[in-house]
Protein backbone atom coordinates (compact mmCIF):
# COMPACT_ATOMS: atom_id res chain seq x y z
CA UNK A 1 0.00 0.00 0.00
CA UNK A 2 1.18 3.44 -0.83
CA UNK A 3 2.82 5.17 2.32
CA UNK A 4 0.24 8.19 2.04
CA UNK A 5 1.66 9.72 5.86
CA UNK A 6 5.50 9.35 5.03
CA UNK A 7 5.02 10.56 1.74
CA UNK A 8 3.14 13.61 1.36
CA UNK A 9 4.56 16.84 2.95
CA UNK A 10 2.94 19.85 5.01
CA UNK A 11 4.38 23.65 4.82
CA UNK A 12 1.95 25.80 6.49
CA UNK A 13 4.70 28.08 5.62
CA UNK A 14 4.36 28.58 2.28
CA UNK A 15 2.21 30.72 0.47
CA UNK A 16 0.52 28.13 -1.61
CA UNK A 17 -2.78 27.11 0.04
CA UNK A 18 -2.37 23.13 1.50
CA UNK A 19 -5.02 21.35 -0.90
CA UNK A 20 -2.72 22.87 -3.48
CA UNK A 21 0.54 21.27 -2.45
CA UNK A 22 -1.46 18.31 -1.74
CA UNK A 23 -3.01 18.22 -5.26
CA UNK A 24 0.55 19.21 -6.24
CA UNK A 25 2.01 16.61 -4.62
CA UNK A 26 -0.88 13.67 -6.21
CA UNK A 27 0.20 14.99 -9.53
CA UNK A 28 3.59 14.62 -8.94
CA UNK A 29 3.13 10.57 -7.89
CA UNK A 30 0.91 10.12 -10.47
CA UNK A 31 3.54 11.41 -13.16
CA UNK A 32 6.47 9.74 -11.06
CA UNK A 33 4.38 6.35 -11.92
CA UNK A 34 4.09 5.76 -7.61
CA UNK A 35 -0.18 6.34 -7.96
CA UNK A 36 -0.94 4.23 -10.91
CA UNK A 37 -4.38 4.77 -13.54
CA UNK A 38 -6.98 3.04 -11.79
CA UNK A 39 -5.69 3.63 -7.87
CA UNK A 40 -8.31 3.67 -5.29
CA UNK A 41 -6.85 7.45 -3.12
CA UNK A 42 -7.82 7.24 0.46
CA UNK A 43 -11.29 8.35 1.95
CA UNK A 44 -11.44 12.50 2.82
CA UNK A 45 -11.78 11.69 6.14
CA UNK A 46 -8.90 9.06 6.93
CA UNK A 47 -6.09 11.06 4.67
CA UNK A 48 -6.96 13.71 6.49
CA UNK A 49 -6.73 12.15 9.89
CA UNK A 50 -3.14 10.81 8.32
CA UNK A 51 -1.67 14.48 7.82
CA UNK A 52 -3.65 16.35 10.88
CA UNK A 53 -5.76 18.74 8.21
CA UNK A 54 -9.14 19.58 8.11
CA UNK A 55 -11.30 17.21 5.66
CA UNK A 56 -12.32 20.26 3.90
CA UNK A 57 -8.68 20.56 2.41
CA UNK A 58 -8.44 16.90 1.08
CA UNK A 59 -12.16 17.43 -0.03
CA UNK A 60 -10.66 21.02 -2.14
CA UNK A 61 -8.15 18.70 -2.78
CA UNK A 62 -9.78 15.66 -4.02
CA UNK A 63 -11.80 18.67 -6.38
CA UNK A 64 -9.19 20.26 -8.06
CA UNK A 65 -7.69 16.86 -9.07
CA UNK A 66 -10.37 16.25 -10.83
CA UNK A 67 -11.12 19.15 -12.21
CA UNK A 68 -7.54 19.18 -13.64
CA UNK A 69 -8.65 15.84 -14.75
CA UNK A 70 -5.98 13.88 -13.00
CA UNK A 71 -8.94 11.84 -10.86
CA UNK A 72 -12.22 10.71 -11.20
CA UNK A 73 -14.98 9.68 -8.51
CA UNK A 74 -17.04 6.87 -8.72
CA UNK A 75 -20.58 7.34 -6.66
CA UNK A 76 -20.44 4.68 -3.71
CA UNK A 77 -17.35 3.47 -4.87
CA UNK A 78 -14.78 6.18 -3.87
CA UNK A 79 -12.31 8.49 -5.91
CA UNK A 80 -9.93 6.70 -8.49
CA UNK A 81 -6.49 8.00 -10.56
CA UNK A 82 -8.69 8.43 -13.73
CA UNK A 83 -8.55 5.19 -15.85
CA UNK A 84 -7.10 6.90 -19.09
CA UNK A 85 -4.33 8.39 -18.16
CA UNK A 86 -0.84 7.17 -19.73
CA UNK A 87 2.05 6.04 -18.68
CA UNK A 88 4.47 9.35 -18.53
CA UNK A 89 7.98 8.21 -20.08
CA UNK A 90 10.60 9.79 -18.18
CA UNK A 91 14.36 9.62 -19.12
CA UNK A 92 15.22 9.70 -15.61
CA UNK A 93 13.38 10.17 -11.59
CA UNK A 94 13.78 13.20 -10.98
CA UNK A 95 13.00 14.30 -7.41
CA UNK A 96 10.96 17.19 -6.63
CA UNK A 97 13.12 18.15 -3.20
CA UNK A 98 15.71 18.66 -5.73
CA UNK A 99 16.40 21.26 -9.06
CA UNK A 100 17.87 20.28 -11.51
CA UNK A 101 20.81 21.90 -12.34
CA UNK A 102 20.83 21.54 -16.19
CA UNK A 103 18.02 20.71 -18.74
CA UNK A 104 19.01 18.52 -21.17
CA UNK A 105 17.76 19.33 -24.93
CA UNK A 106 15.48 17.14 -25.99
CA UNK A 107 14.98 18.18 -29.55
CA UNK A 108 17.46 19.29 -32.15
CA UNK A 109 17.33 23.26 -33.17
CA UNK A 110 19.46 25.08 -35.72
CA UNK A 111 22.20 26.94 -34.27
CA UNK A 112 24.18 30.12 -35.29
CA UNK A 113 27.08 29.72 -35.86
CA UNK A 114 28.29 33.10 -37.31
CA UNK A 115 27.18 34.78 -34.11
CA UNK A 116 28.91 33.03 -31.75
CA UNK A 117 31.98 35.55 -31.87
CA UNK A 118 29.56 38.10 -30.77
CA UNK A 119 28.71 39.36 -27.31
CA UNK A 120 26.08 38.63 -25.22
CA UNK A 121 -5.72 51.84 -33.91
CA UNK A 122 -6.27 54.37 -31.81
CA UNK A 123 -9.89 54.82 -31.99
CA UNK A 124 -11.17 57.94 -29.59
CA UNK A 125 -15.40 57.82 -30.32
CA UNK A 126 -15.84 54.52 -30.91
CA UNK A 127 -15.85 50.72 -29.03
CA UNK A 128 -13.20 48.50 -30.47
CA UNK A 129 -13.71 44.66 -29.59
CA UNK A 130 -10.56 43.37 -28.96
CA UNK A 131 -9.47 39.95 -28.66
CA UNK A 132 -9.27 39.81 -24.69
CA UNK A 133 -6.53 42.15 -23.50
CA UNK A 134 -6.57 43.85 -19.62
CA UNK A 135 -8.20 47.06 -18.45
CA UNK A 136 -5.45 50.16 -18.25
CA UNK A 137 -7.31 51.74 -15.96
CA UNK A 138 -6.85 48.65 -13.68
CA UNK A 139 -3.15 49.07 -14.14
CA UNK A 140 -1.13 50.16 -10.48
CA UNK A 141 0.57 53.06 -12.36
CA UNK A 142 1.56 54.74 -8.94
CA UNK A 143 3.19 52.13 -7.28
CA UNK A 144 4.98 51.19 -10.61
CA UNK A 145 6.09 54.56 -11.08
CA UNK A 146 6.87 55.12 -7.59
CA UNK A 147 8.92 52.15 -7.71
CA UNK A 148 10.46 53.05 -10.88
CA UNK A 149 11.67 56.40 -9.44
CA UNK A 150 13.14 54.73 -6.72
CA UNK A 151 15.63 52.66 -8.85
CA UNK A 152 16.17 55.40 -11.32
CA UNK A 153 16.99 57.88 -8.45
CA UNK A 154 19.61 55.34 -6.75
CA UNK A 155 23.44 56.55 -6.91
CA UNK A 156 25.26 53.86 -8.57
CA UNK A 157 22.04 53.12 -11.00
CA UNK A 158 24.65 54.51 -13.83
CA UNK A 159 26.01 51.00 -13.81
CA UNK A 160 22.84 49.91 -15.02
CA UNK A 161 22.49 52.60 -18.14
CA UNK A 162 25.01 51.22 -20.75
CA UNK A 163 24.70 47.81 -22.55
CA UNK A 164 24.04 45.26 -20.11
CA UNK A 165 23.15 41.43 -20.63
CA UNK A 166 21.45 39.97 -23.59
CA UNK A 167 19.86 37.38 -21.47
CA UNK A 168 17.59 40.38 -19.35
CA UNK A 169 18.58 41.69 -16.25
CA UNK A 170 19.93 39.30 -13.62
CA UNK A 171 18.16 40.39 -10.71
CA UNK A 172 14.63 39.92 -12.57
CA UNK A 173 15.79 36.85 -13.97
CA UNK A 174 16.52 35.94 -10.31
CA UNK A 175 13.36 36.86 -8.68
CA UNK A 176 11.53 35.19 -11.59
CA UNK A 177 13.47 32.12 -11.33
CA UNK A 178 12.07 32.08 -7.79
CA UNK A 179 8.65 33.23 -8.62
CA UNK A 180 8.37 30.95 -11.24
CA UNK A 181 9.49 28.09 -9.65
CA UNK A 182 6.55 28.62 -6.58
CA UNK A 183 4.00 29.43 -8.49
CA UNK A 184 3.81 27.39 -11.77
CA UNK A 185 6.05 24.18 -10.37
CA UNK A 186 8.92 24.72 -12.52
CA UNK A 187 12.39 23.79 -11.27
CA UNK A 188 14.60 25.90 -13.23
CA UNK A 189 18.09 28.22 -12.72
CA UNK A 190 18.93 31.46 -13.86
CA UNK A 191 20.41 29.71 -16.84
CA UNK A 192 17.38 28.48 -18.05
CA UNK A 193 15.85 31.53 -18.09
CA UNK A 194 15.97 35.05 -21.37
CA UNK A 195 14.18 38.00 -20.76
CA UNK A 196 11.70 39.07 -23.35
CA UNK A 197 9.95 42.36 -24.87
CA UNK A 198 6.54 39.94 -24.11
CA UNK A 199 5.81 36.42 -25.66
CA UNK A 200 5.65 37.73 -29.17
CA UNK A 201 9.66 37.52 -28.92
CA UNK A 202 9.52 34.77 -27.36
CA UNK A 203 8.05 32.36 -30.47
CA UNK A 204 9.83 34.60 -33.05
CA UNK A 205 13.16 33.49 -31.30
CA UNK A 206 12.08 30.12 -31.10
CA UNK A 207 10.76 29.69 -34.65
CA UNK A 208 14.04 31.32 -35.82
CA UNK A 209 16.18 28.86 -33.73
CA UNK A 210 13.99 25.86 -34.90
CA UNK A 211 12.36 26.25 -38.05
CA UNK A 212 13.79 26.79 -41.84
CA UNK A 213 12.47 26.14 -45.05
CA UNK A 214 9.98 23.22 -45.39
CA UNK A 215 10.11 22.55 -41.94
CA UNK A 216 6.65 20.55 -40.32
CA UNK A 217 5.51 22.26 -37.11
CA UNK A 218 2.00 21.59 -36.07
CA UNK A 219 -0.71 24.13 -34.70
CA UNK A 220 -4.41 24.06 -34.15
CA UNK A 221 -6.77 23.96 -36.79
CA UNK A 222 -7.86 27.55 -34.69
CA UNK A 223 -4.74 28.65 -33.69
CA UNK A 224 -3.35 32.40 -32.58
CA UNK A 225 -2.69 33.84 -35.63
CA UNK A 226 0.16 35.78 -35.16
CA UNK A 227 2.03 32.70 -34.44
CA UNK A 228 0.53 31.12 -37.52
CA UNK A 229 2.38 34.32 -39.47
CA UNK A 230 5.34 33.76 -37.65
CA UNK A 231 5.83 30.34 -38.76
CA UNK A 232 5.05 31.01 -42.39
CA UNK A 233 7.89 33.50 -42.31
CA UNK A 234 10.08 31.07 -41.61
CA UNK A 235 8.80 29.49 -44.28
CA UNK A 236 7.65 25.79 -42.67
CA UNK A 237 5.18 23.90 -43.08
CA UNK A 238 2.19 24.29 -40.74
CA UNK A 239 0.54 21.29 -40.22
CA UNK A 240 -3.10 21.73 -38.47
CA UNK A 241 -5.08 19.24 -36.32
CA UNK A 242 -8.23 19.59 -34.91
CA UNK A 243 -8.95 21.40 -31.78
CA UNK A 244 -12.20 20.26 -29.44
CA UNK A 245 -13.19 21.06 -25.92
CA UNK A 246 -10.70 19.31 -24.31
CA UNK A 247 -7.43 20.94 -26.46
CA UNK A 248 -5.34 20.28 -29.24
CA UNK A 249 -6.16 16.68 -30.61
CA UNK A 250 -2.82 14.87 -29.54
CA UNK A 251 -4.15 11.29 -31.24
CA UNK A 252 -3.85 12.94 -34.87
CA UNK A 253 -0.47 14.61 -33.50
CA UNK A 254 1.03 10.96 -33.05
CA UNK A 255 -1.02 9.98 -36.78
CA UNK A 256 1.57 12.80 -37.94
CA UNK A 257 4.72 11.68 -36.41
CA UNK A 258 4.45 8.21 -38.00
CA UNK A 259 4.42 9.89 -41.41
CA UNK A 260 6.76 12.50 -41.24
CA UNK A 261 9.29 14.16 -39.63
CA UNK A 262 7.94 17.17 -36.98
CA UNK A 263 10.45 19.47 -35.72
CA UNK A 264 7.95 21.54 -33.34
CA UNK A 265 4.13 21.54 -32.47
CA UNK A 266 2.93 25.33 -30.81
CA UNK A 267 0.37 25.05 -28.14
CA UNK A 268 -1.60 27.31 -25.96
CA UNK A 269 -2.35 24.32 -23.37
CA UNK A 270 -3.83 27.06 -20.23
CA UNK A 271 -6.59 28.63 -22.57
CA UNK A 272 -6.25 28.07 -26.17
CA UNK A 273 -6.55 31.14 -28.24
CA UNK A 274 -8.95 31.42 -29.83
CA UNK A 275 -11.22 28.97 -28.52
CA UNK A 276 -10.25 29.09 -24.41
CA UNK A 277 -10.34 25.58 -24.41
CA UNK A 278 -7.89 24.08 -21.49
CA UNK A 279 -5.28 20.92 -22.96
CA UNK A 280 -6.40 17.93 -20.51
CA UNK A 281 -4.03 16.38 -18.40
CA UNK A 282 -4.51 13.04 -20.35
CA UNK A 283 -3.73 15.25 -23.43
CA UNK A 284 -0.65 17.01 -21.64
CA UNK A 285 0.93 13.73 -20.58
CA UNK A 286 0.59 12.26 -24.60
CA UNK A 287 1.98 14.96 -25.90
CA UNK A 288 5.06 15.00 -23.61
CA UNK A 289 5.52 11.21 -24.48
CA UNK A 290 5.31 12.42 -28.48
CA UNK A 291 7.91 14.79 -27.34
CA UNK A 292 9.95 12.57 -26.23
CA UNK A 293 9.64 9.43 -29.07
CA UNK A 294 9.65 11.53 -32.20
CA UNK A 295 12.26 14.14 -30.56
CA UNK A 296 10.16 17.44 -30.66
CA UNK A 297 10.13 20.52 -29.43
CA UNK A 298 7.09 21.74 -27.82
CA UNK A 299 6.37 25.70 -27.61
CA UNK A 300 4.58 26.50 -25.07
CA UNK A 301 2.66 29.83 -25.04
CA UNK A 302 1.20 30.84 -21.81
CA UNK A 303 -0.33 34.05 -22.14
CA UNK A 304 -2.76 34.14 -19.72
CA UNK A 305 -1.68 31.72 -17.00
CA UNK A 306 -3.42 34.06 -14.21
CA UNK A 307 -6.74 35.24 -14.56
CA UNK A 308 -9.14 31.46 -14.05
CA UNK A 309 -12.27 31.87 -12.50
CA UNK A 310 -13.55 28.21 -11.50
CA UNK A 311 -10.67 26.54 -9.98
CA UNK A 312 -6.09 27.35 -9.41
CA UNK A 313 -4.53 27.58 -12.20
CA UNK A 314 -3.52 24.70 -14.12
CA UNK A 315 0.32 23.70 -14.05
CA UNK A 316 1.70 24.49 -17.64
CA UNK A 317 3.01 21.26 -19.60
CA UNK A 318 6.80 22.83 -18.08
CA UNK A 319 6.34 21.76 -15.20
CA UNK A 320 6.14 17.85 -15.91
CA UNK A 321 8.88 18.14 -18.58
CA UNK A 322 12.15 15.87 -17.45
CA UNK A 323 13.47 15.46 -20.82
CA UNK A 324 14.18 18.95 -22.24
CA UNK A 325 11.63 19.23 -25.02
CA UNK A 326 9.44 21.91 -23.72
CA UNK A 327 10.01 26.01 -24.33
CA UNK A 328 8.14 27.51 -21.98
CA UNK A 329 7.07 31.35 -23.21
CA UNK A 330 5.08 33.82 -21.27
CA UNK A 331 5.02 37.64 -19.72
CA UNK A 332 3.70 40.15 -17.38
CA UNK A 333 2.35 42.47 -20.51
CA UNK A 334 -1.38 40.76 -20.55
CA UNK A 335 -1.37 40.81 -16.46
CA UNK A 336 -0.68 44.32 -15.95
CA UNK A 337 -0.94 46.15 -19.02
CA UNK A 338 0.41 45.57 -22.69
CA UNK A 339 2.78 48.49 -22.60
CA UNK A 340 5.04 46.73 -19.89
CA UNK A 341 6.82 44.64 -22.20
CA UNK A 342 8.29 42.22 -20.50
CA UNK A 343 8.50 38.71 -20.83
CA UNK A 344 10.35 35.67 -20.53
CA UNK A 345 11.88 32.12 -22.21
CA UNK A 346 12.38 28.86 -20.10
CA UNK A 347 14.17 26.21 -21.97
CA UNK A 348 17.68 24.35 -21.77
CA UNK A 349 20.87 26.37 -21.55
CA UNK A 350 21.76 25.14 -24.95
CA UNK A 351 18.47 26.48 -26.30
CA UNK A 352 18.65 29.92 -24.24
CA UNK A 353 22.45 30.73 -24.74
CA UNK A 354 21.45 30.40 -28.59
CA UNK A 355 18.41 32.34 -28.22
CA UNK A 356 20.41 35.14 -26.21
CA UNK A 357 22.67 35.79 -29.28
CA UNK A 358 20.08 35.91 -31.98
CA UNK A 359 18.31 38.54 -29.81
CA UNK A 360 21.05 40.40 -29.62
CA UNK A 361 21.11 41.03 -33.36
CA UNK A 362 17.45 41.80 -33.46
CA UNK A 363 16.81 43.77 -30.21
CA UNK A 364 20.28 44.12 -28.18
CA UNK A 365 18.75 44.33 -24.54
CA UNK A 366 16.15 45.28 -22.72
CA UNK A 367 14.76 48.02 -21.07
CA UNK A 368 17.02 47.26 -17.37
CA UNK A 369 15.09 50.02 -15.67
CA UNK A 370 11.74 48.73 -16.47
CA UNK A 371 12.99 45.53 -15.70
CA UNK A 372 14.41 46.45 -12.40
CA UNK A 373 10.87 47.69 -11.56
CA UNK A 374 9.26 45.00 -11.93
CA UNK A 375 12.13 42.76 -10.45
CA UNK A 376 10.85 44.70 -7.13
CA UNK A 377 7.36 44.87 -8.26
CA UNK A 378 6.67 41.17 -8.11
CA UNK A 379 9.19 40.67 -5.09
CA UNK A 380 7.05 42.88 -2.92
CA UNK A 381 4.20 41.32 -3.52
CA UNK A 382 2.69 43.92 -5.72
CA UNK A 383 2.29 41.84 -8.75
CA UNK A 384 0.38 39.04 -6.93
CA UNK A 385 -2.11 41.81 -5.17
CA UNK A 386 -3.00 42.98 -8.51
CA UNK A 387 -3.58 39.72 -9.75
CA UNK A 388 -5.90 39.16 -6.86
CA UNK A 389 -7.85 42.41 -7.40
CA UNK A 390 -8.34 42.15 -11.04
CA UNK A 391 -8.99 38.40 -11.05
CA UNK A 392 -12.46 39.34 -9.06
CA UNK A 393 -13.52 42.18 -11.22
CA UNK A 394 -12.66 40.22 -14.12
CA UNK A 395 -15.00 37.35 -13.36
CA UNK A 396 -17.63 39.92 -12.76
CA UNK A 397 -17.47 41.37 -16.02
CA UNK A 398 -17.42 37.92 -17.47
CA UNK A 399 -20.32 36.94 -15.60
CA UNK A 400 -22.26 40.05 -17.12
CA UNK A 401 -21.12 39.36 -20.62
CA UNK A 402 -21.80 36.35 -20.87
CA UNK A 403 -25.45 36.77 -18.88
CA UNK A 404 -26.03 39.31 -21.44
CA UNK A 405 -25.09 37.52 -24.92
CA UNK A 406 -27.87 34.76 -23.99
CA UNK A 407 -30.31 36.94 -22.65
CA UNK A 408 -30.18 39.56 -25.48
CA UNK A 409 -28.36 37.81 -28.47
CA UNK A 410 -28.67 34.01 -27.76
CA UNK A 411 -30.47 33.91 -31.92
CA UNK A 412 -27.39 35.32 -33.30
CA UNK A 413 -24.65 33.63 -30.78
CA UNK A 414 -23.40 30.35 -29.45
CA UNK A 415 -21.07 29.99 -26.67
CA UNK A 416 -19.41 28.31 -23.84
CA UNK A 417 -18.74 30.37 -20.77
CA UNK A 418 -15.23 30.09 -20.53
CA UNK A 419 -13.04 28.70 -17.66
CA UNK A 420 -10.69 31.85 -17.63
CA UNK A 421 -8.85 34.04 -19.69
CA UNK A 422 -10.06 37.33 -21.07
CA UNK A 423 -12.42 36.69 -24.05
CA UNK A 424 -15.39 34.80 -25.23
CA UNK A 425 -15.16 32.74 -27.89
CA UNK A 426 -18.70 33.60 -29.97
CA UNK A 427 -20.06 31.76 -33.04
CA UNK A 428 -22.08 33.63 -35.11
CA UNK A 429 -25.43 31.97 -36.64
CA UNK A 430 -24.27 30.98 -40.69
CA UNK A 431 -27.18 33.02 -41.84
CA UNK A 432 -24.46 35.93 -40.97
CA UNK A 433 -21.23 36.58 -41.79
CA UNK A 434 -18.99 38.90 -40.17
CA UNK A 435 -18.51 40.81 -42.77
CA UNK A 436 -22.03 41.92 -42.91
CA UNK A 437 -21.60 42.50 -39.41
CA UNK A 438 -18.19 44.49 -39.43
CA UNK A 439 -19.45 46.93 -42.31
CA UNK A 440 -23.07 47.63 -40.32
CA UNK A 441 -20.83 48.20 -37.12
CA UNK A 442 -19.03 50.96 -38.60
CA UNK A 443 -22.28 53.02 -38.89
CA UNK A 444 -22.90 52.64 -35.20
CA UNK A 445 -19.01 53.47 -34.17
CA UNK A 446 -18.12 49.97 -33.03
CA UNK A 447 -15.68 48.01 -34.68
CA UNK A 448 -15.18 44.34 -35.57
CA UNK A 449 -11.58 44.26 -36.19
CA UNK A 450 -9.54 41.68 -38.18
CA UNK A 451 -12.00 39.28 -37.72
CA UNK A 452 -10.51 37.12 -40.61
CA UNK A 453 -7.35 35.99 -38.44
CA UNK A 454 -9.51 33.27 -36.38
CA UNK A 455 -9.54 31.47 -38.86
CA UNK A 456 -6.45 31.45 -41.45
CA UNK A 457 -7.09 27.43 -42.30
CA UNK A 458 -10.39 28.78 -43.66
CA UNK A 459 -12.65 26.19 -42.41
CA UNK A 460 -15.08 28.96 -42.23
CA UNK A 461 -16.52 28.40 -38.89
CA UNK A 462 -17.73 32.13 -37.85
CA UNK A 463 -16.73 32.47 -34.79
CA UNK A 464 -14.59 35.26 -33.44
CA UNK A 465 -13.04 36.30 -29.89
CA UNK A 466 -14.67 38.86 -27.90
CA UNK A 467 -12.82 40.15 -24.75
CA UNK A 468 -15.02 41.15 -22.02
CA UNK A 469 -11.87 42.44 -19.18
CA UNK A 470 -11.10 45.46 -20.50
CA UNK A 471 -14.81 47.00 -20.37
CA UNK A 472 -16.46 47.82 -17.16
CA UNK A 473 -19.95 47.25 -17.05
CA UNK A 474 -21.26 50.44 -18.69
CA UNK A 475 -19.57 49.44 -21.53
CA UNK A 476 -20.78 45.98 -21.78
CA UNK A 477 -24.40 47.11 -21.71
CA UNK A 478 -23.60 49.76 -24.34
CA UNK A 479 -21.69 47.14 -26.28
CA UNK A 480 -24.01 44.61 -26.30
CA UNK A 481 -26.77 47.02 -27.03
CA UNK A 482 -25.32 48.28 -30.23
CA UNK A 483 -24.44 44.35 -31.06
CA UNK A 484 -28.09 44.12 -30.77
CA UNK A 485 -29.05 47.25 -32.54
CA UNK A 486 -26.57 45.87 -35.76
CA UNK A 487 -27.90 42.53 -36.08
CA UNK A 488 -31.44 43.07 -35.97
CA UNK A 489 -30.78 45.87 -38.88
CA UNK A 490 -29.42 42.86 -40.86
Amino acid sequence: MFPYKTSFKVNRSCKEPLYLQFANQFINFIKGGKLSSGTKLPGTRSFADLLNVHRKTVVACYEELALQGWVESIPKKGTFVHSNLPLLNTTSIVKESIKREKLKTGFSFYENNELLKKRETELVDNIYINDGTSDGRLTPVEEIVRTYRRIASKKNIYKELGYGSTYGNSKLREILVSYLNETRGLRILKENILITRGSQMGIWLSSKLLLKKGDNIVVGETNYGSADTTFLHQKANLLRVLVDENGIVTDEIEKLCQKQQIKAVYVTSHHHHPTTVTLSAERRIHLLNLAKKYIFAIIEDDYDYDFNYNHAPILPLASHDTNGNVIYIGSVCKTVAPVFRIGYLIASKEFVDEASKLRGFVDRQGDALLELTFADFIKSGDLDRHIRKVLKIYKLRRDLFCKLLKDELTEYFQFEKPKGGMAVWVRLNKKYSWNQVSDEAKKHQLEIGEWQRYDMANTKHNAIRMGFASYNEGEIYELIFKLKLILKSL
